[in-house]
């Protein structure tokens, strides 16, 4: 009941606005607040960046102009990887990110980032929503006075770009690739050396060499990105992360000084943009993707069976590790592969059977 009050408590909450101003429900009408929105990424960077702009839109547009929000790009009020901390301070009221980031200050975000071989995003948001990872995602934060909402998802992501083919995982042996996050820890265990870098810096960092190979997204971003013109061959599928989850960061102390009505409109509007972004890339992926291929030349491949199986092995290991290391992470990954369990055995008997059967439309 608490999860459907979340989602869809917003209607009370808005219909009061049709009050009049003599009604009690009416005295925080007045209420105005000015905040200011860090992120990870470039400026208007398609997917990530626009979407952070939308979220600022929405927030002005559903508080009738009472939250004003002003958004800044990586590096132009805070650096992208320090949005976390800064959120934290309360020098910002905003940060819009990706758990995979955090894993130096809170361990368990990357599990709401993104697990390797793990829940697709349709199956990640029915957790959050209606399997109690919200709620742990947002217990996770806590200690740090930070509130985290889901605000994206960029759906089943590449497994990236390569300068060399991967034909066996003794391919990988040496690779310097950027991955962060949890698959970065499996790709270390199978013999790369992971990077960290954010997007503004991978382009340079692929074509002088500084890397040998990297992740990003999937093709809307990564064209975006240009990395096409520093890597040769694209690999799939995406299996450190089958779902990339983006996240509104709330200054706690910001939050708790809204009116009820206000906080529900934030909630609204993070949830609108969760749903939004994810049709976004699912629709504008494809449409790169064939340009990448039939404009650019890139060559497509699909990684070995054995290579998978290699790096799903080391998959285990590393989440297993997790969560025997921090009492948090133990807790949420519990709780995720309860629910993956539940949801895949309805999943493949209807969307991943249907997907196989259905042929073109």
């Amino acid at each position: 009941m608490r999860r459907r009050n979340f989602l869809y408590g917003g209607l009370g909450a808005l219909a009061s606005c049709s009050q009049t101003e003599e009604s009690p429900q009416s005295t925080g009408s007045l209420e105005q607040v000015k905040w200011r929105m860090g992120t990870s990424w470039p400026p208007n960077f398609p997917g990530h960046g626009t979407s952070a702009n939308r979220l600022a839109q929405r927030l002005e547009e559903l508080s009738g102009g009472r939250i004003e929000v002003s958004v800044f790009a990586a590096g132009e009020l805070v650096p992208a990887l320090e949005i976390l901390d800064v959120v934290s301070r309360g020098q910002i009221e905003l940060g819009h990110s990706a758990p995979i980031y955090w894993r130096g200050q809170i361990p368990a975000a990357q599990l709401f980032g993104s697990v390797p071989f793990g829940m697709l995003p349709n199956e990640f948001n029915s957790w959050l929503y209606f399997g109690g990872g919200l709620e742990l995602w947002q217990e996770a934060y806590s200690p740090l006075g930070v509130i985290p909402f889901p605000a994206g998802n960029t759906g089943s992501q590449m497994g990236g770009w390569f300068n060399r083919e991967i034909n066996s995982a003794e391919d990988l042996n040496g690779l310097k690739m950027r991955i962060p996050g949890l698959g970065g820890e499996v790709m270390r265990r199978a013999g790369v050396l992971p990077v960290s870098i954010p997007v503004g810096e991978i382009y340079t960092a692929l074509q002088t060499g500084t890397i040998d190979a990297t992740e990003w997204v999937g093709p809307y971003n990564d064209m975006a990105a240009g990395l096409h013109e520093a890597a040769e061959y694209y690999y799939y599928p995406g299996w450190q992360e089958p779902s990339g989850a983006l996240e509104c960061l709330v200054s706690m102390e910001a939050y708790n000084s809204l009116s009820e009505e206000l906080k529900v409109i934030v909630r609204t509007a993070c949830i609108a943009e969760n749903d939004y972004i994810l049709s976004e890339f699912n629709a504008r992926n494809q449409r790169a993707l064939k340009t990448l291929i039939e404009e650019h030349g890139v060559q497509l491949r699909r990684f070995p069976d054995d290579v998978l199986e290699v790096l799903r092995g080391f998959s285990a290991e590393v989440l297993e590790n997790l969560a025997a290391e921090d009492p948090m992470s133990s807790k949420v990954y519990e709780s995720y592969k309860a629910f993956a369990t539940e949801i895949g055995s309805w999943l493949r008997i209807t969307e991943g059977l249907i997907t196989n059967i259905r042929g073109t439309p």
